[in-house]
């Protein structure tokens, strides 16, 4: 799921903490700060770091795990994959151009046009989202 996997959603002062977690660890992983074949932090270490309830953070990593990006070494720890910030990279950019930018186009948009537009208009650019995004009175043309 792309909320889970999505360091836009997780930067959400809303979001669940196991949420907030795994934003931080997938920042950790696409910085190069955990590559394949890592060990991440224990799960206690981790915790204790962030000031978490274990069970909270084994709820973060059993995510990871879920989603392919670590498997488990019992009674050693949890270790990155091999290609795990690749797909991470490719989740946070499909996320980001599917719900953040879309919001960040529309806001450029109102502001006036500028050089996001001649990409738009070249193609390299998510285009604006539908009139209805904006919501009532904030209408393109309105005022």
């Amino acid at each position: 799921m792309l909320y889970y996997i999505s360091m836009t959603a997780l930067n959400s002062e809303d979001s669940p903490v196991y949420i907030k977690l795994r934003g931080t660890i997938s920042a950790a992983i696409l910085r190069g700060q955990f590559r394949a074949g890592d060990q991440l932090p224990s799960v206690r270490a981790l915790a204790a770091e962030h000031g978490a309830n274990p069970l909270t953070v084994a709820k973060a990593y059993q995510s990871f795990q879920d989603d392919g990006y670590v498997e488990v070494r019992r009674g050693v720890g949890m270790f990155v994959l091999a290609g795990a910030a690749e797909k991470l990279r490719a989740a946070e950019r499909a996320h980001f151009l599917e719900t953040s930018w879309p919001r960040i186009a529309a806001h450029i948009d109102l502001l006036g046009r500028g050089p996001v537009e001649e990409r738009r208009i070249a193609g390299d650019c998510a285009p604006l989202p539908p009139p209805s995004f904006l919501g009532p009175g904030l209408r393109r043309g309105s005022s």
